[in-house]
């Protein structure tokens, strides 16, 4: 069985059974039962959504502090692009490069860098028809992940590339060790994330077999030392090395826009992605050449872990990209081209399927629609599940009861108190009497 890993976790002892992420979840992994909400944890996929619409802050999603530079003796900042965009009145992304530097990093690597460079893959792959299309964009792990559990078909549209986190880490990682004669084991390199998903991702690697990142800050976490280093800066290094394209991946639109391509699609938000999804899975979208995707609203500006409004912080990092060069890295420059595919192929999640095995799971199917047949079909979410047929399937599977329903329990006790209305007055005979 595949090892999991959250980065979303749930606290009990904050949580009130509201049942407000239930409706939100896109794969329907959370259950509120005995007024307490649990993760599925099979079905998760770390989009990070039903910690942005908790209002008691019961979901938190987990990450690395700066004690993790104490681990080795050297460390990389890998800044995702998002973060240049976390800050006011800013007008050059090396003050920020350089506040990293201050915080106790050794090196400094774009993220970016390495989104220039897939970039340049896709749209090689693109021009030798090397890809199915419409290629959906495998930038975004809870996108990826979305497609394994709810869209396993489209699997194989999903572009095989690594992440520009993964590629930047290993550029950054092979040029350190050739600057310092450190071996790789004493270099850290440490993503500054906008969103959970990339610390799943670290831990469990979509596509490869182990990631080239040894951390993940968040941006929120180190915003505000990061802003204090700074504002005092005795000078700023001249350390930027990517361009326009790089940069603009982080926000909607950006990555699709890198490839020079008109004929794309792009959306943000999940319930947009879910919806994009489905009418490519009914054939609908074969004209594209490319889907961007993005769960987060604006892109990854709209992260979770991000200190700034999504849509302020896009502003700005299109002013930040005014004068900037449209790109400063090619594909050619991690040398051989095959490092940046995958080393396996995306794989089906089946966490929502009712059974192992065929037989089982048509009964189970049939049990769950004579149970949904029964129900209300409001999809209140009253009973702990986000809709009346995830109740269906969760009676078939036995995990709740039909009870569980309000209004069935209601029906129920509506039933009983009429018999005990008929029965009034009525004495039974004692034994013996005729």
């Amino acid at each position: 069985m595949e090892k999991l890993f959250h980065s979303v976790t749930l606290d009990k002892d904050k949580c009130v059974g509201c049942t407000n992420c239930i409706k939100h979840c896109p794969t329907q992994a959370i259950r509120v039962r005995g007024g307490k909400a649990t993760i599925i944890s099979q079905r998760c996929i770390d989009c990070g959504e039903c910690i942005r619409v908790c209002p008691h802050h019961a979901k938190k999603a987990r990450h690395d502090s700066l004690d993790i530079l104490k681990n080795h003796p050297y460390n990389i900042a890998l800044p995702a692009p998002a973060l240049f965009g976390q800050f006011n009145h800013m007008d050059d992304i090396d003050i920020i490069l350089t506040g990293l530097l201050e915080l106790g990093f050794d090196q400094v690597f774009e993220v970016s860098r390495g989104a220039e460079i897939v970039s340049d893959a896709t749209r090689k792959l693109l021009a030798e028809g090397k890809l199915k299309k419409p290629v959906i964009s495998s930038a975004c792990p809870a996108v990826v992940r979305l497609i394994q559990v709810r869209f396993p078909h489209l699997c194989d549209h999903v572009l095989p590339l690594k992440s520009p986190m993964e590629v930047a880490a290993a550029l950054a990682r092979q040029r350190a060790m050739a600057q310092t004669g450190l071996s790789p084991d004493d270099i850290g390199v440490i993503f500054i994330s906008p969103c959970p998903a990339k610390v799943t991702d670290v831990r469990l690697p979509i596509g490869n077999d182990c990631s080239q990142v040894d951390g993940v800050l968040a941006i929120s976490d180190i915003y505000p030392q990061l802003v204090h280093k700074m504002n005092h800066l005795d000078r700023v290094d001249p350390l930027c090395k990517s361009g326009l394209i790089g940069v603009s991946w982080s926000f909607i639109g950006g990555e699709a826009a890198g490839l020079l391509n008109e004929n794309h699609l792009a959306a943000d938000g999940i319930q947009n992605v879910i919806h994009v999804l489905e009418e490519l899975e009914d054939d609908k979208l074969t004209e594209l050449d490319f889907i961007e995707l993005n769960a987060c609203a604006g892109g990854c500006v709209g992260g979770v872990f991000t200190a700034e409004n999504g849509y302020v912080a896009r502003a700005r990092i299109k002013r930040l990209r005014k004068y900037m060069p449209m790109s400063c890295n090619r594909a050619e420059d991690i040398g051989d081209l095959s490092t940046l595919n995958w080393s396996r192929s995306l794989q089906e999640n089946p966490a929502l399927r009712l059974a192992d095995n065929v037989p089982d799971a048509m009964r189970l199917m049939q049990e769950a629609e004579q149970v949904f047949a029964e129900l209300p079909k409001l999809d209140c979410g009253a009973c702990g599940a986000p809709s009346c047929r995830a109740l269906a399937q969760d009676v078939a599977q036995g995990l709740a009861q039909k009870t569980d329903c309000i209004f069935l329990m209601r029906r129920q006790i509506q039933e009983i108190a009429t018999r005990l209305a008929g029965m009034e007055g009525f004495v039974p005979p004692t034994e013996g009497e005729t």
